[in-house]
Protein backbone atom coordinates (compact mmCIF):
# COMPACT_ATOMS: atom_id res chain seq x y z
CA UNK A 1 0.00 0.00 0.00
CA UNK A 2 1.33 3.00 -0.77
CA UNK A 3 2.44 5.94 1.95
CA UNK A 4 1.18 8.99 0.22
CA UNK A 5 -2.42 10.12 0.25
CA UNK A 6 -4.60 9.59 -2.60
CA UNK A 7 -6.53 12.44 -3.88
CA UNK A 8 -9.60 10.50 -3.14
CA UNK A 9 -8.21 10.38 0.56
CA UNK A 10 -7.51 13.80 1.03
CA UNK A 11 -11.39 15.00 -0.30
CA UNK A 12 -12.48 12.88 2.50
CA UNK A 13 -10.28 13.87 5.12
CA UNK A 14 -10.46 17.64 4.05
CA UNK A 15 -14.25 17.28 4.10
CA UNK A 16 -14.65 15.97 7.49
CA UNK A 17 -12.20 18.62 9.01
CA UNK A 18 -14.54 21.01 7.31
CA UNK A 19 -17.15 19.25 8.78
CA UNK A 20 -15.87 19.53 12.56
CA UNK A 21 -15.12 22.90 12.00
CA UNK A 22 -18.40 23.87 11.09
CA UNK A 23 -19.84 21.91 13.82
CA UNK A 24 -18.06 24.76 16.02
CA UNK A 25 -19.45 27.45 14.09
CA UNK A 26 -23.22 25.81 14.34
CA UNK A 27 -22.47 25.97 17.69
CA UNK A 28 -21.51 29.37 17.98
CA UNK A 29 -25.27 30.27 16.34
CA UNK A 30 -27.37 28.41 19.11
CA UNK A 31 -24.78 29.61 21.93
CA UNK A 32 -25.80 33.24 20.71
CA UNK A 33 -28.95 32.66 20.24
CA UNK A 34 -30.07 31.21 23.57
CA UNK A 35 -28.84 27.28 23.95
CA UNK A 36 -26.31 27.16 26.50
CA UNK A 37 -22.96 24.68 27.21
CA UNK A 38 -24.78 21.95 28.16
CA UNK A 39 -27.91 22.03 26.16
CA UNK A 40 -25.32 21.77 23.33
CA UNK A 41 -23.27 19.19 24.79
CA UNK A 42 -25.88 17.13 25.76
CA UNK A 43 -27.79 16.86 22.20
CA UNK A 44 -24.97 16.63 20.27
CA UNK A 45 -23.42 13.47 22.35
CA UNK A 46 -26.46 11.92 22.46
CA UNK A 47 -27.65 11.57 19.00
CA UNK A 48 -24.13 10.88 18.17
CA UNK A 49 -24.48 8.15 20.59
CA UNK A 50 -27.93 6.57 19.11
CA UNK A 51 -25.94 7.02 15.50
CA UNK A 52 -22.20 5.28 16.58
CA UNK A 53 -24.97 2.66 18.64
CA UNK A 54 -26.54 1.78 15.36
CA UNK A 55 -23.37 1.70 13.22
CA UNK A 56 -22.04 -0.56 16.15
CA UNK A 57 -25.66 -3.00 15.78
CA UNK A 58 -25.55 -3.45 11.75
CA UNK A 59 -21.68 -4.19 11.31
CA UNK A 60 -22.04 -6.88 14.67
CA UNK A 61 -19.10 -5.09 16.62
CA UNK A 62 -17.65 -7.48 19.41
CA UNK A 63 -18.69 -5.65 22.44
CA UNK A 64 -17.25 -7.69 25.06
CA UNK A 65 -15.02 -5.82 27.77
CA UNK A 66 -12.71 -7.14 30.55
CA UNK A 67 -13.32 -5.14 34.04
CA UNK A 68 -10.55 -2.95 33.21
CA UNK A 69 -11.34 -2.01 30.12
CA UNK A 70 -14.95 -1.47 31.28
CA UNK A 71 -13.22 1.37 33.94
CA UNK A 72 -11.90 3.38 31.36
CA UNK A 73 -14.32 3.61 28.69
CA UNK A 74 -16.19 5.60 31.86
CA UNK A 75 -13.43 7.47 32.68
CA UNK A 76 -13.20 8.09 29.04
CA UNK A 77 -16.34 9.24 28.64
CA UNK A 78 -15.96 11.82 31.86
CA UNK A 79 -13.26 13.16 30.74
CA UNK A 80 -14.50 13.75 26.79
CA UNK A 81 -17.91 15.54 29.06
CA UNK A 82 -15.41 17.48 30.46
CA UNK A 83 -13.43 18.42 27.11
CA UNK A 84 -16.82 19.28 25.22
CA UNK A 85 -17.87 21.15 27.88
CA UNK A 86 -14.71 23.78 28.34
CA UNK A 87 -14.26 23.87 24.11
CA UNK A 88 -18.08 24.91 23.59
CA UNK A 89 -17.27 27.89 26.45
CA UNK A 90 -14.46 28.73 24.90
CA UNK A 91 -16.33 28.70 21.27
CA UNK A 92 -19.01 30.84 23.06
CA UNK A 93 -16.44 33.02 24.50
CA UNK A 94 -14.01 33.99 21.46
CA UNK A 95 -13.71 33.60 17.93
CA UNK A 96 -14.16 30.05 16.70
CA UNK A 97 -11.04 29.59 15.13
CA UNK A 98 -8.63 30.30 17.69
CA UNK A 99 -11.02 28.49 20.48
CA UNK A 100 -10.10 25.66 17.72
CA UNK A 101 -6.44 26.85 17.33
CA UNK A 102 -5.79 26.84 20.84
CA UNK A 103 -7.52 23.14 21.55
CA UNK A 104 -5.57 22.07 18.35
CA UNK A 105 -2.15 22.14 20.87
CA UNK A 106 -3.10 18.70 21.94
CA UNK A 107 -0.27 16.58 20.19
CA UNK A 108 1.57 18.60 22.84
CA UNK A 109 -0.29 17.66 25.55
CA UNK A 110 -0.70 13.71 24.81
CA UNK A 111 3.09 13.86 25.05
CA UNK A 112 3.13 15.09 28.32
CA UNK A 113 0.74 12.85 29.87
CA UNK A 114 2.71 10.19 28.03
CA UNK A 115 5.91 10.98 29.97
CA UNK A 116 3.94 11.89 32.70
CA UNK A 117 1.74 8.72 33.08
CA UNK A 118 3.91 6.33 31.02
CA UNK A 119 7.10 7.40 31.64
CA UNK A 120 6.92 7.94 27.22
CA UNK A 121 10.13 10.02 26.47
CA UNK A 122 8.98 13.09 24.34
CA UNK A 123 9.55 12.45 20.73
CA UNK A 124 12.27 14.37 19.37
CA UNK A 125 9.80 15.65 16.56
CA UNK A 126 7.62 17.05 19.48
CA UNK A 127 10.11 19.07 21.12
CA UNK A 128 11.00 20.50 17.57
CA UNK A 129 7.57 21.18 16.42
CA UNK A 130 6.76 22.72 20.21
CA UNK A 131 8.35 26.52 19.64
CA UNK A 132 6.78 26.93 16.71
CA UNK A 133 3.34 26.13 17.86
CA UNK A 134 3.47 28.16 20.80
CA UNK A 135 5.09 31.14 18.72
CA UNK A 136 2.45 30.32 16.31
CA UNK A 137 -0.29 30.36 18.66
CA UNK A 138 0.85 33.73 20.86
CA UNK A 139 0.56 35.52 16.76
CA UNK A 140 -2.54 33.99 16.02
CA UNK A 141 -4.37 34.33 20.15
CA UNK A 142 -2.62 37.83 20.66
CA UNK A 143 -3.23 37.97 24.30
CA UNK A 144 -2.70 37.44 27.59
CA UNK A 145 -4.40 34.27 28.61
CA UNK A 146 -4.50 35.37 32.56
CA UNK A 147 -6.17 38.06 31.57
CA UNK A 148 -9.59 38.59 33.36
CA UNK A 149 -11.43 39.31 30.20
CA UNK A 150 -13.76 37.24 28.03
CA UNK A 151 -10.84 36.30 25.39
CA UNK A 152 -8.32 35.22 28.25
CA UNK A 153 -11.12 33.23 29.59
CA UNK A 154 -11.90 31.90 26.55
CA UNK A 155 -7.88 31.10 25.30
CA UNK A 156 -7.61 29.54 28.97
CA UNK A 157 -10.73 27.01 28.68
CA UNK A 158 -9.66 26.11 25.35
CA UNK A 159 -6.45 24.92 26.12
CA UNK A 160 -7.74 23.18 29.39
CA UNK A 161 -9.44 21.39 26.89
CA UNK A 162 -6.70 20.80 24.84
CA UNK A 163 -4.94 19.25 27.91
CA UNK A 164 -8.03 17.22 28.86
CA UNK A 165 -8.12 15.82 25.02
CA UNK A 166 -4.76 15.01 25.30
CA UNK A 167 -5.47 12.59 28.41
CA UNK A 168 -7.81 10.66 26.63
CA UNK A 169 -5.97 10.40 23.91
CA UNK A 170 -2.87 8.77 25.90
CA UNK A 171 -5.57 6.54 28.07
CA UNK A 172 -7.73 5.02 24.77
CA UNK A 173 -3.81 4.38 23.57
CA UNK A 174 -3.04 2.58 26.49
CA UNK A 175 -6.09 1.49 27.88
CA UNK A 176 -8.54 0.32 25.34
CA UNK A 177 -6.79 0.30 22.27
CA UNK A 178 -7.95 -3.45 22.04
CA UNK A 179 -11.92 -2.12 21.81
CA UNK A 180 -13.18 -1.33 18.36
CA UNK A 181 -13.70 2.36 18.14
CA UNK A 182 -16.96 2.20 16.97
CA UNK A 183 -17.87 0.96 20.13
CA UNK A 184 -15.67 2.86 22.31
CA UNK A 185 -17.28 5.99 20.68
CA UNK A 186 -21.01 4.82 21.66
CA UNK A 187 -19.98 4.26 25.02
CA UNK A 188 -17.90 7.50 25.01
CA UNK A 189 -20.79 9.74 23.67
CA UNK A 190 -23.29 8.14 25.42
CA UNK A 191 -21.43 8.80 29.22
CA UNK A 192 -20.70 12.15 27.55
CA UNK A 193 -24.31 12.98 26.77
CA UNK A 194 -25.83 11.17 30.58
CA UNK A 195 -23.40 13.28 32.22
CA UNK A 196 -24.77 16.53 30.46
CA UNK A 197 -28.33 14.88 31.02
CA UNK A 198 -27.31 15.23 34.88
CA UNK A 199 -25.94 18.44 34.68
CA UNK A 200 -28.72 20.07 33.35
CA UNK A 201 -31.52 18.86 35.44
CA UNK A 202 -29.53 20.31 38.41
CA UNK A 203 -28.99 23.54 37.11
CA UNK A 204 -32.75 23.74 37.41
CA UNK A 205 -33.33 22.73 33.46
CA UNK A 206 -32.17 22.93 29.89
CA UNK A 207 -31.82 26.19 28.33
CA UNK A 208 -33.30 26.13 24.70
CA UNK A 209 -32.63 28.60 21.67
CA UNK A 210 -35.42 31.31 21.73
CA UNK A 211 -35.32 32.06 17.56
CA UNK A 212 -35.32 29.91 14.68
CA UNK A 213 -31.20 30.51 13.69
CA UNK A 214 -31.06 29.17 17.23
CA UNK A 215 -32.61 26.28 16.76
CA UNK A 216 -31.28 25.90 13.39
CA UNK A 217 -27.50 26.00 14.78
CA UNK A 218 -28.33 23.80 17.74
CA UNK A 219 -29.99 20.86 14.91
CA UNK A 220 -26.68 21.95 12.26
CA UNK A 221 -23.97 21.34 15.31
CA UNK A 222 -25.72 17.81 16.34
CA UNK A 223 -26.17 16.55 12.65
CA UNK A 224 -22.78 17.89 11.56
CA UNK A 225 -21.00 16.35 14.80
CA UNK A 226 -22.57 13.34 14.11
CA UNK A 227 -21.90 13.05 10.31
CA UNK A 228 -18.29 13.64 11.05
CA UNK A 229 -17.90 11.34 13.25
CA UNK A 230 -19.96 8.78 11.15
CA UNK A 231 -17.44 9.46 8.52
CA UNK A 232 -14.09 8.99 10.65
CA UNK A 233 -15.16 5.84 11.67
CA UNK A 234 -16.78 4.45 8.77
CA UNK A 235 -15.05 5.59 5.86
CA UNK A 236 -11.59 6.07 6.95
CA UNK A 237 -10.39 2.66 7.59
CA UNK A 238 -11.33 2.17 4.23
CA UNK A 239 -9.37 4.15 2.60
CA UNK A 240 -6.51 3.05 4.59
CA UNK A 241 -5.77 6.05 6.63
CA UNK A 242 -5.50 6.58 10.16
CA UNK A 243 -8.21 8.66 12.15
CA UNK A 244 -6.16 11.29 13.30
CA UNK A 245 -4.11 12.13 9.75
CA UNK A 246 -2.28 15.38 9.67
CA UNK A 247 -4.48 16.28 7.37
CA UNK A 248 -7.51 16.34 10.07
CA UNK A 249 -5.75 19.97 11.31
CA UNK A 250 -6.65 22.01 8.39
CA UNK A 251 -9.90 22.58 11.12
CA UNK A 252 -8.94 25.45 12.85
CA UNK A 253 -8.45 27.26 9.21
CA UNK A 254 -11.53 25.83 7.72
CA UNK A 255 -13.18 27.00 11.02
CA UNK A 256 -11.45 30.57 10.80
CA UNK A 257 -12.97 30.80 7.23
CA UNK A 258 -16.37 29.51 7.79
CA UNK A 259 -16.53 32.05 11.24
CA UNK A 260 -15.21 34.96 8.68
CA UNK A 261 -17.82 34.50 5.97
CA UNK A 262 -20.79 34.02 8.84
CA UNK A 263 -19.84 35.26 11.16
CA UNK A 264 -18.19 38.17 10.65
CA UNK A 265 -14.64 37.52 13.15
CA UNK A 266 -12.62 39.05 11.30
CA UNK A 267 -8.40 38.34 11.87
CA UNK A 268 -5.40 40.70 11.33
CA UNK A 269 -2.88 39.43 8.62
CA UNK A 270 -0.26 38.82 11.98
CA UNK A 271 -2.53 36.51 13.33
CA UNK A 272 -3.43 34.47 10.02
CA UNK A 273 0.19 34.03 10.06
CA UNK A 274 0.42 32.53 13.75
CA UNK A 275 -2.89 30.33 12.71
CA UNK A 276 -0.66 29.38 9.50
CA UNK A 277 2.32 28.25 11.59
CA UNK A 278 0.44 26.44 14.25
CA UNK A 279 -1.38 24.27 11.71
CA UNK A 280 1.65 23.83 9.57
CA UNK A 281 3.53 22.68 12.63
CA UNK A 282 1.02 20.00 13.71
CA UNK A 283 0.73 18.76 10.35
CA UNK A 284 4.69 18.46 10.00
CA UNK A 285 4.69 16.66 13.14
CA UNK A 286 1.90 13.78 12.13
CA UNK A 287 3.27 13.12 8.60
CA UNK A 288 6.87 12.80 10.30
CA UNK A 289 5.00 10.33 12.82
CA UNK A 290 4.01 8.34 9.61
Amino acid sequence: MATALTSRSFFWLLLIACIMGANHVAARFALDHGADVITAVSSRSLVTALVVALIVKIYRVPTAMNPRQRKFVWVIGTLLAAQSVLLYSAVARIPVGLALLAFNTYPLCTALWAAVLYRHRPDRYVLWAMPFILLGLGLALDVNPLSLGPMGLGVTLAVAASLVFGLVLVLTQHEVAQLDGRLRTAWSMATVGVLALCAGVAQGGFHWPHDVVGWTGLGALTALYGLGITLVFILLPKLGVVGNSPILNVEPVAALLMAWALLGQAMRPLQWLGALLVVASVMALGLKRR
